[in-house]
This record gives structure tokens, C-alpha cells and sequence, in this order.
């Protein structure tokens, strides 16, 4: 067997394994779900308006947000969020959490970027 039929399995078994890396990293990197993205978006054009440019721009806003920060620190903070409105005793542990905090925090860093280059 020559040396270039010694190769192929090698390169063929490193290609394999170089796609099912990209593979996992895509998953990652899109682990929210459609009907979160598309609440996102919903909000964000009725805040910005409901026009073409608006879609585009709240479409790049979360695709930006969701390459910052994992999905599950993400439904963390916009449970904060929303929670931290409710009156009380309910509301105030919500305000008042550290780890909500930190979340909505995390939050608001990644649409600032988002803002920056998708606005």
C-alpha cells in the first residue's frame, strides 16, 4: 500500500471529526428556540417600529444576543425582568436577588452590543 492510501483514512476520519465539531458548535451557538428569537423580534420591532429595516435590525439584535450569552442565562434574566414588576414581597425578592440581578445585567451588556451592530 503506498503512502497515499495509508493518508486517506486518516484524512478522511479528521474530516469527519472536524464536521461533527462545527457541527456541535453551531448547535451551541443556536440553542435558542424559534419562538423565543421570535418574541424577541416582536418586542423589539414594536419598540422600533414595525418596518422592513426594524425587522432586519431586531433579527441581527438577537442573533447578537444569543452568540453572547447561553439561552438559559438568558430566560433567567427576562424572568427577572419580568417578575421584578410583579408588587410585593414577590417583587422585591426578584429586584433584590443578586443572581437576578447579574442575569439582567448580562442581559442589558449584550443588547448594548446587539445595538451597536445591528443599529
Amino acid at each position: 500500500m503506498s503512502f497515499a492510501g495509508q493518508v486517506r483514512p486518516i484524512v478522511a476520519a479528521m474530516v469527519v471529526l472536524v464536521a461533527s465539531l462545527s457541527a456541535a458548535r453551531a448547535e451551541e451557538a443556536n440553542d435558542y428556540p424559534t419562538s423565543a428569537r421570535a418574541e424577541y423580534v416582536y418586542g423589539c420591532m414594536k419598540a422600533n417600529g414595525e418596518t422592513r429595516q426594524a425587522i432586519e435590525q431586531c433579527s441581527c439584535s438577537i442573533d447578537v444576543v444569543a452568540s453572547i450569552i447561553p439561552y438559559e442565562r438568558y430566560v433567567t434574566a427576562e424572568t427577572a425582568l419580568s417578575m421584578s414588576q410583579v408588587r410585593g414581597n414577590l417583587g422585591t425578592q426578584f429586584r433584590t436577588s443578586e443572581q437576578a440581578n447579574s442575569a439582567v445585567n448580562d442581559l442589558r451588556r449584550a443588547q448594548a452590543e446587539a445595538e451597536v451592530r445591528c443599529f
